[in-house]
Formats: structure tokens, C-alpha cells, sequence
């Protein structure tokens, strides 16, 4: 079992450098960036942090990202999706190379965190991009001698907007103890075996752990999504107490 510190967690945030190492396209609208800051104390599966952006007027544009790489891991990941006429996202996505240096800082909240030590089953609902903070969890897991009975439930909308998908499919493969289940919103395609439609009672009902298992349960996306996902797990019988969220809407990008 993973024992993580987080005496250091508790630290004032600074703003510091990072340095891209690497880059990886996972979408046609999402990459993931691996960044070395220059002092990382750690954190913790779920918690996210804030990059800021400096123009040469002295203009500036600050977002918050989560971050998608377990504690274990030498670097830390962010994957930012694409947000129409957004200021921060365009520029990642579009500009951004190895070797470039930006300001980041973090790790931050503890409201929605998970780790290995904890017992009992888990539940993990992801809406789009809101697998990143999920896929910490998954991966921290995955590298513990813990194997929590767990399973993700995961809307996007076609097949080519689920992030990480092959990382996602190899582990439920190797694992008989995590199960990954994929909705697709939009996506008509005659040859996708999966379901199909938003997140309901009926999809959460047949695959949740039952309430009296009294699951951890992480709900994570757009704020619709999250609002109405945590909605329909409170009317099947769910602690309410037991459900932690995290959402995003519409910002500057």
C-alpha cells in the first residue's frame, strides 16, 4: 500500500515554474501535459491546480486544472480540453511546446480527494474532461497493492471524445476488480455495442454498487451532469454524505 505524506500539502501556494516535458494528443480536443515544477511537494488523487499566463502588456489569464496523474508519478499531468474562444486553453493546446516553461501553483482543495487507504467499494461518474481528476484515482490505484472493488461509469459524447480510452480498457483487462462502463450522448454509430444516452437512474441502478455497500462515490463534469447524476443517486437510496462532486461550467477557457 502507497503511503502518502501530506504534512507538506498544508504549505503556503506559490506561483512557480514548470517545464513541459512532454505532450500528448489524447482527442482532437484534449492533450495532456506532463510538467516538472521546480519544487513539488505532492498531492493528492483529485486535487487540481491553477496555470497562469503572462502576456508581454502584462496582461493576465489565470485557469484552474486538475490534475490527472497519480502521487507516484515523477511528473505531474494536466490534460486541458479546447474551450471556444478561450483564453488559456487555445494557447496550451495550440502554442505550448517541450521545453516551454509556465507558472503554475497547487497542489489545491481536499474536498475531493481518494486514495488507496481507504475502504470500501468505489464509485466514479465522469462527464467528458471530468474523468481527469477521476483518472488520478484510477491510476494511483492501479499502481497500489489495494485493488477497491471500483467501477466508472463514463459519458462523452462519440467514441473519439473518450479520453484515455486505452489506458482505461487495459486496466479494467488486467484487473477483475475495476469495471469501466461507457455512454456515448450523440454518437449514432451502428457498430458501438455500448450505451447509448445520458446518465439515468436506470444506467446508475444496474451499475453502482447497491447503496447498502454505502460506496464512495465521486461525481465529476459539466454542472448539469453532476447535478443530475448526484439527483438520481440520492432517489436510488444513496448517502448523500457519501457522494462528493466537482464541476465545471463555462469560464474563459
Amino acid at each position: 500500500m502507497t503511503v502518502i505524506d501530506t504534512s507538506a500539502l498544508a504549505e503556503r501556494l506559490e506561483w512557480q515554474l514548470a517545464q513541459v516535458r512532454d505532450i500528448v494528443a489524447e482527442t482532437h480536443r484534449v492533450k495532456s501535459f506532463m510538467l516538472e515544477p521546480v519544487n513539488w511537494t505532492g498531492h493528492l488523487p483529485g486535487q487540481h491546480i491553477d496555470i497562469r499566463l503572462t502576456a508581454e502588456d502584462g496582461y493576465q489569464a489565470q485557469r484552474s486544472y486538475s490534475i490527472a496523474s497519480p502521487p507516484e508519478d515523477k511528473l505531474l499531468t494536466v490534460t486541458v480540453e479546447r474551450v471556444t474562444d478561450g483564453e488559456v486553453s487555445p494557447y496550451l493546446l495550440d502554442e505550448l511546446r517541450v521545453g516551454d516553461r509556465l507558472e503554475l501553483r497547487g497542489p489545491i482543495a481536499r474536498h475531493f480527494v481518494w486514495t488507496s487507504g481507504s475502504s470500501g467499494s468505489l464509485c466514479l461518474l465522469a462527464g467528458g474532461t471530468g474523468i481527469t481528476p477521476l483518472m488520478a484515482m484510477l491510476r494511483h490505484r492501479d499502481r497500489s497493492s489495494c485493488r477497491t472493488p471500483t467501477v466508472l461509469i463514463y459519458s462523452a459524447r462519440s467514441r473519439g471524445d473518450i479520453v484515455y480510452q486505452n489506458e482505461l480498457d487495459g486496466m479494467a483487462r488486467n484487473d477483475t476488480n475495476l469495471r469501466v462502463v461507457y455512454t456515448l450522448t450523440r454518437e449514432k454509430a451502428k457498430d458501438w455495442a455500448g450505451h447509448r444516452g445520458r446518465v439515468d437512474r436506470t444506467l446508475l441502478a444496474t451499475n453502482c454498487f447497491p447503496p447498502a455497500q454505502n460506496p464512495a462515490i465521486y461525481v465529476c463534469g459539466p454542472t448539469a451532469f453532476v447535478e443530475s447524476a448526484s439527483d438520481f443517486l440520492v432517489e436510488l437510496g444513496f448517502d448523500s454524505l457519501s457522494i462528493k462532486t466537482e464541476r465545471f461550467g463555462p469560464s474563459g477557457g
